[in-house]
């Protein structure tokens, strides 16, 4: 009945009102049944959009990380050897880890072949705690026993990853500083440049002049450099006036810029950059390691300590060798395990065949 009545009454409005104007019927209200029914599909229809939208959004997301997680586990390549400690239980409870940065020569720049050498042997320490990254270079003509080796000492530090990989360098590189390596990482200096141009370029500031492999740079003028110059700035030597150590600054220079521009999400993300990295570079790392790296380390690369164990110039046996003495092997320690918050421990000794490396915690 009161519908009835509504309608009535409407009807005589509108009638009232076309007598008083002469304009046309007031417009009919829609009985709120049918409004609700459109409501109703209009909701239905932005459901629609959102869960394609999501569907969309779901399917880029798990391609980007399928693409990410590919390109990790093409890089992944075990050592085969037991940790000097608990890797997982280290970086789960977010405390400091090291990796030793490996880089060869093989084809850079027109180089001849190094046979396995390594001459860029790096000491990397990440510390969430303090948000900072420790970068300690070794030089390549150091004087050690090779682990497994000992015989044939005395032999360059850079002819261990020649005798076998990965983990004879690092396990080498333990007994030489009684410091635990939890992780490495190899790559060809020649895709150093490869890497370099899949970021963007970056950015150094050169300690002095000099020229080499066609590309100049000014003392204390920053430059951007790609692939190329990246490399010829990582590369001089001979013109440099610290020699070899002069250009392990350099290349630590070059070595942290990528990494701190690696860990940007866009780079992280360009296909272009997963697929340079997958074809250049080695590590022990898994994917889930390296996930929990640029989650939780990243801060680290927020503030950067540089350094390099000083050796001495000395002929052995017709060889050119870097001899670095007790006391300066001992500093290196210290700042290592430092770094990693380990107690202090006596430098190592890569004579003794069965070393067991110091892994207690502060």
């Amino acid at each position: 009945m009161s519908s009835r009545r509504e309608e009535y009454q409407r009807e005589q409005a509108e009638q009232a009102y076309l007598q008083l104007n002469g304009s046309t019927p007031l417009p009919k209200r829609e009985k709120k049944g049918h409004k609700k029914k459109k409501n109703k599909r209009r909701r239905r229809l932005i459901a629609l959009v959102v869960l394609i939208l999501a569907i969309g959004g779901g399917i880029y997301a798990y391609q980007k990380y399928s693409n990410a997680k590919n390109a990790a586990d093409k890089i992944y390549t075990s050592t085969k050897i037991a940790k000097s400690r608990n890797v997982s239980s280290v970086l789960n409870d977010g405390n400091p880890i090291s990796i030793l940065l490996l880089g060869s020569d093989d084809g850079a720049l027109g180089r001849a072949k190094t046979g396995g050498r390594t001459d860029t042997l790096i000491v990397a320490t990440l510390n969430p705690k303090t948000s900072s990254m420790t970068l300690v270079s070794l030089p390549r003509d150091a004087e050690v026993a090779i682990s497994d080796h000992e015989s044939d000492f005395p032999s360059k530090i850079n002819s261990a990853y020649a005798y076998g990989g990965a983990a004879t360098a690092v396990k080498t590189v333990e007994k030489y500083l009684n410091v635990p390596i939890d992780f490495y990482a190899t790559i060809n200096m020649g895709g150093l440049e490869s890497l370099v141009d899949a970021v963007g370029g970056v950015d150094v500031k050169s300690p002095l002049t000099f020229s080499y492999g066609g590309a100049s740079f000014k003392k204390d003028v920053k430059s951007h450099v790609n692939g190329k110059q990246a490399l010829s700035y990582a590369r001089m030597r001979y013109d440099d006036p610290l020699g070899d150590y002069g250009r392990q600054t350099r290349q630590r220079q070059i070595i942290m810029a990528v990494a701190l521009k690696s860990t940007n999400l866009q780079n992280l993300l360009n296909q272009k950059f997963l697929n340079t990295m997958s074809s250049q570079l080695k590590t022990d790392l898994t994917f889930d390691d390296l996930t929990v790296l640029g989650t939780n380390y990243r801060k680290s690369t927020h503030h950067s300590k540089s350094d390099h164990l000083q050796g001495t110039g000395t002929m052995i046996n017709g060889e050119a060798f870097e001899v670095a003495d007790e006391a300066e092997k001992q500093r290196i320690t210290d700042k290592l395990r430092d770094a990693l918050d380990l107690v202090h421990a006596e430098t190592g000794n890569t004579l003794t065949p069965d070393t067991k490396i110091n892994t207690t915690r502060k």
